[in-house]
């Protein structure tokens, strides 16, 4: 990165709280866009964790971020919890999360529970009378400090924790079972870090700092700035924040959503939720999380005040947004928002939808839909012979609408070697993890057996207009062979596959398609343009 002297105005420490006003240095250059973003959700008195916000300049200058730097704006968060770092009887425990001043979903670090030890997990045990929770905590720090900080595999983690569940759904895990898996955890750590877990808070706080900046510059960031053209140059802050737990149990649980339907731009919610999970649960790619309904249903106080705040978030914003919350007992966090990628045909009809309810006006919705004309907004689908759909391999959740077909690839070297041959790829993976976005853009979809709909991975594969299916929980990948399955089916490696992202269906060989136009849409956006219809 380019030289920046000290007395950069990015090179400041903010706060955030609710209720509090924008202060006059907070600016998306200064404190990222989504830390910026979280301090006007703040401003608009909606329910946001109190935190501070290292300033994006300190990107550039990791020596001049040391506890002496940080320790006064942890004091004032100590003061506004009524917690403090490292106490054995009422700890605080934090999360640090980055954030650019452009949009990098899941690209760099987030780290969770920082401040749990030995010393502090006793004192969380007590003052939340939840032991399971503390352990669930516990282990997910030691897990994921282990892979962010110290490098560690995450497979190794995984490993472990196959071991204690036994097939068993992790959220289910009782405290004793989340105890034995933190003890596996740190001699895993132990063995593979050469070292002991850290057992100082303020130690952790610091070295999660420096990760986070540090991941600015990790080869999946920079994979992802050349590809959407950004500069290299702008650095991350990193946001220093009050935890709050959604693995509490109980009507507790974590989510993402996105004011409207991303895919088609329905006026609708589109929401992913885990009862008893952390965010990363959900955003991570590793695990599938299903949509709003049993939220709805389960806790519909919760859901109405959810669809408020969005609907609030929305007129604030004056754009769909695609934001993160947590529910700790029963009580609404809000932890992210930020304008939300969507397919052509959802920007059209959001824009259109919005001039219309009045949130925007006709000009800026003009503004929005100017490169979107009939050959723009023209899909693919499955074409059915004699009007009756083909037998699918299985099914999926749709992140990103459209039909894909191509050559199945399980690595980066096989989507050489198909593109070689002059053919398209189908990525298949387990997880929908944003490790895989360099190779993201040189197929044409990608299936995961876990993951959401809102995984990082996903919203990526949407904003490249890559056809995404996630969870098929049907599939089996046998990497020795090269080869995926479907139930009792095996396909031969290389085999063509058919991914149809308007029904979640996936589907052997090369299907027929078409092109369709939505001509009710077209005729909108020409009325809205004053184009000849």
């Amino acid at each position: 990165m380019n030289a920046m002297p000290p007395a950069d105005a990015r090179m400041q420490i903010h706060s955030i709280a609710a209720g509090q006003p924008l202060d006059a240095a907070a600016s998306p250059d200064a404190m990222g866009f989504k830390a910026y973003n979280l301090a006007r959700l703040a401003a608009l008195g909606l329910n946001v964790p109190p935190a501070f916000v290292l300033g994006t300049g300190f990107c550039a200058h990791p020596e001049a971020v040391t506890p002496a730097l940080w320790r006064a704006a942890l004091d004032r968060l100590e003061a506004a919890t009524g917690l403090r770092l490292g106490d054995p009887r009422r700890p605080l425990l934090l999360s640090v999360r980055s954030g650019a001043p452009v949009s990098m979903p899941g690209m760099m670090e987030t780290l969770l529970n920082i401040g749990l030890s030995e010393t502090t997990l006793p004192g969380l045990i007590r003052s939340t009378g939840n032991p399971r929770l503390a352990w669930d905590a516990y282990r997910r720090l030691i897990a994921g400090y282990g892979e962010v900080v110290a490098g560690v595999d995450a497979a190794a983690f995984e490993a472990d924790l196959d071991a204690v569940r036994q097939g068993e759904d992790e959220r289910e895990l009782d405290f004793a079972a989340l105890r034995e898996l933190a003890r596996r955890h740190l001699e895993t750590y132990r063995r593979l870090a050469g070292s002991s877990f850290p057992q100082d808070a303020g130690l952790q706080l610091q070295a999660a700092v420096a990760a986070v900046f540090r991941s600015w510059s990790s080869a999946r960031a920079e994979a992802y700035r050349d590809m959407r053209g950004l500069s290299h140059d702008v650095g991350t802050s990193v946001t220093v924040q009050r935890m709050v737990f959604g693995n509490a149990g109980g009507l507790s649980g974590a989510g993402v959503g996105f004011t409207r339907n991303p895919s088609d731009g329905s006026p609708a919610p589109w929401v992913d939720f885990l009862f008893n999970a952390q965010g990363e649960d959900v955003v991570s790619g590793r695990r599938s999380a299903g949509d709003h309904g049993r939220l709805s249903a389960i806790a519909p106080g919760i859901w109405d005040e959810l669809v408020a705040a969005a609907k609030a978030i929305e007129r604030h914003f004056g754009d769909m947004q695609d934001f993160e919350f947590t529910v700790e007992n029963g009580a609404l966090f809000l932890l992210q928002t930020r304008e939300g990628k969507r397919t052509p045909q959802a920007a059209a009809r959001i824009a259109l939808d919005m001039a219309d309810e009045g949130l925007i006006t006709r000009d800026a919705a003009r503004a929005r839909t100017a490169d979107l004309d009939a050959a723009a907004l023209t899909v693919r689908v499955v074409l059915a012979e004699d009007g009756t759909a083909p037998m699918p391999l299985g099914h999926a959740a749709t992140a990103s609408s459209g039909v894909a077909c191509g050559a199945v690839a399980l690595d980066e070297a096989q989507v050489a070697a198909i593109a070689a041959e002059g053919r398209p790829a189908i990525l298949v993976r387990q997880n929908a993890e944003t490790q895989d976005v360099a190779l993201l853009d040189r197929v044409d979809g990608l299936l995961t057996r876990h993951g959401a709909r809102t995984s990082h991975a996903a919203v990526v594969a949407r904003q490249l207009g890559k056809v995404c299916l996630v969870g098929c929980e049907t599939l089996r990948i046998d990497a020795a062979q090269g080869r995926i399955g479907f139930g009792d089916r095996w396909l031969d490696p290389g085999a063509v596959v058919t991914l149809d992202g308007n029904a979640g269906t996936i589907h052997a060989g090369a299907l027929r398609t078409v092109e369709q136009v939505p001509e009710e849409l077209v005729r909108r956006i020409d009325r809205l343009h004053g184009r000849p219809g």
